[in-house]
């Protein structure tokens, strides 16, 4: 699996119809404008670990459903064998800080269908990040073949569950213990809020 070498390469500009987040980068005020979505490379290992320190307990456990203190080695790992495209996993950025991670991982067994996950920093959750890099990672996955999403989510997450319902009305989760499983049917469209 080669990974992609990102040192140069221009960020996607998404446009952003997110919540107002205010921030400061060096005494100038920044807003989720300013935040830029590229694709995972290879230079985003240290940038990831470091996210570590910005994201609270219940952040990790929703995202990796596990009491873990950090973000998982394992994971660091997987990301670094991204292909691209049965693989994908964007980040968000802002003055070189990772806020977030948006993944998928298609199912062997069905090729038209993959796995999404979400992390965000806790000061930048429930602001419209999560739903911005998803629609984008929607968008690159349509294109690959993907025509549906399968997510996974803790009951306890309810920023996520209310966001899929906004998105997705009509679906109806299935029930498994402590979490729920969502078939989430592409295209996106606009689907989620921004």
């Amino acid at each position: 699996m080669k990974q992609l070498d990102v040192s140069n390469i221009a960020c996607v500009d998404v446009p952003a119809t997110v919540h107002d987040v205010r921030a400061t980068v060096y005494g100038v005020p920044v807003t989720a404008d300013d935040v830029r979505i590229r694709p995972y490379g290879i230079g985003d290992d240290e940038a990831l670990q470091q996210m570590s320190d910005r994201l609270s307990s219940e952040s990790l456990y929703t995202r990796f459903f596990s009491g873990t203190p950090r973000i998982p080695e394992a994971y660091v790992r997987a990301l670094q064998q991204l292909d691209h495209w049965d693989r994908e996993a964007m980040v968000a950025l802002l003055d070189g800080r990772m806020l977030g991670v948006a993944e998928y991982v298609r199912d062997r067994k069905a090729p038209w269908r993959a796995e999404i996950a979400v992390l965000i920093t806790d000061p930048w959750q429930r602001h419209g990040l999560a739903s911005r890099m998803v629609r984008y990672l929607a968008q690159l996955a349509e294109r690959r073949g993907i025509s549906e999403f399968d997510a996974d989510v803790v009951l306890a997450n309810r920023t996520a569950i209310s966001a899929i319902r906004t998105g997705w009305p009509a679906v109806k989760p299935s029930n498994d213990g402590g979490s729920v499983h969502y078939r989430l049917p592409l295209p996106l469209a606009q689907a989620i809020p921004g």
